[in-house]
């Protein structure tokens, strides 16, 4: 049993060549805690999740706005790590990417396919190793990192920060320890012998994750994709729709301090009440985001309905698809609607004068338009 109070995060160790590493302690135990405090905001964040998992059975289509809510958490986790990616680019094809572009691009569609791979394979798999080095091949597939290990735990030594052992800000357990710790982490989130309420549970598991560092590169977008995972797992969320990206980016500073506070202070508590806070916090954030939504799709068939006239029908066709993907061509919308090229770019013209779609490049051809007020609730 562990007293969270009272926890031991785990222990430097001099590694045979001189530099030392940090070796978390196990995390597969009972866990208890006596600060009232972490009570408190656990019941705030799990009545704020429960609305939102209500709110989203309100919502028809609802796997319509899970799209933008995967393409946001994409670009908002890739941004952590470096990227610059903004969400219209990540919603437009390869090709139309300008070429200093397209690396960034390609790290945030990776991690779109990731994340939506890694949903579907939840409903064969468990939430496993297996399962996470899959997403993590996907993630690294034909971008910077392809050559770091895709899919595989390390077998070297990484550090974070630094540029070498020497000066690095941080050093993860030596990949000697990789298996059995994951294998540790893996056994904790599914033990059911223990009594540790879930939104605890992958509190510590992320904490855990991200201090074993398994891959050579992608550990964070990996880490912050296994909360989404667990909690549509454990059916505390019946679609993915809690993203925390966005929490832990507007202070990055303060979400690396309190992981790095467990392992040079043990302070577990103060990470649990950030991770907390952060959950009821995105959670009545995407329950706001989706209530937007659902105004502006009634107020738009509205207008469609009363002011397109007879291409109506054609209009309210176009919108759904602007819900599934908010960016299109003339041409993509000619093949929805089965129509002429001449049909399609007036209909897209109303779709502009009506405020619906705006148009992004500028230029005379080729032509992108965007579904702007919906991407703005994101």
């Amino acid at each position: 049993m562990i007293i969270v109070e009272k926890f031991v995060a785990g222990k430097e160790v001099k590694h045979s060549t001189g530099y030392f590493y940090f070796l978390p302690n196990p995390i597969n135990q009972q866990w208890i805690w006596e600060n009232q405090t972490i009570n408190k905001l656990l019941e705030k964040a799990a009545i704020k999740l429960g609305e939102l998992n209500s709110y989203s059975k309100l919502v028809p289509n609802i796997d319509l706005f899970i799209q933008l809510h995967v393409t946001k958490e994409a670009v908002v986790s890739s941004r952590i790590e470096g990227t610059r990616t903004q969400m219209d680019e990540a919603l437009l094809g390869k090709d139309e990417i300008s070429p200093e572009r397209k690396n960034d691009w390609q790290e945030v569609n990776n991690y779109i396919n990731a994340l939506n791979q890694a949903i579907t394979d939840l409903e064969k798999l468990p939430l496993s190793s297996r399962l996470i080095r899959e997403a993590h091949s996907t993630l690294l597939n034909s971008v910077r990192g392809d050559r770091k290990q895709p899919g595989e735990f390390r077998i070297s030594q990484n550090w974070i920060g630094g540029n070498s052992l020497l000066d690095a800000v941080f050093i993860p357990p030596n990949q000697d320890h990789v298996n059995d710790l994951i294998s540790d982490l893996e056994k904790f989130l599914h033990n059911d012998e223990i009594n540790v309420p879930v939104l605890i549970k992958i509190a510590i598991a992320h904490y855990q994750f991200e201090t074993i560092h398994p891959f050579l590169d992608g550990n964070g977008r990996i880490g912050r994709l296994l909360i989404t995972l667990f909690l549509v797992e454990q059916k505390i969320l019946d679609k993915p729709l809690l993203y925390l990206s966005a929490f832990f980016e507007k202070n990055k500073g303060l979400y690396y301090d309190n992981l790095t506070f467990v392992r040079t202070k043990n302070d577990m508590i103060q990470w649990l009440k950030y991770f907390l806070v952060g959950v009821a916090e995105t959670a009545e954030n995407a329950t706001e985001t989706l209530s937007k939504v659902l105004a502006l799709k009634a107020k738009i068939e509205n207008q469609i309905s009363t002011s397109f006239g007879k291409r109506s029908v054609k209009a309210s066709i176009i919108l759904q698809e602007l819900f599934k993907k908010p960016v299109i061509h003339v041409n993509q919308v000619k093949d929805i609607i089965k129509s002429s090229y001449k049909t399609a770019n007036e209909l897209v013209n109303d779709l502009v004068v009506a405020g619906i779609l705006k148009e992004m490049t500028g230029q005379e051809r080729n032509r992108i338009f965007v579904f702007d007020d919906y991407i703005k609730l994101f």
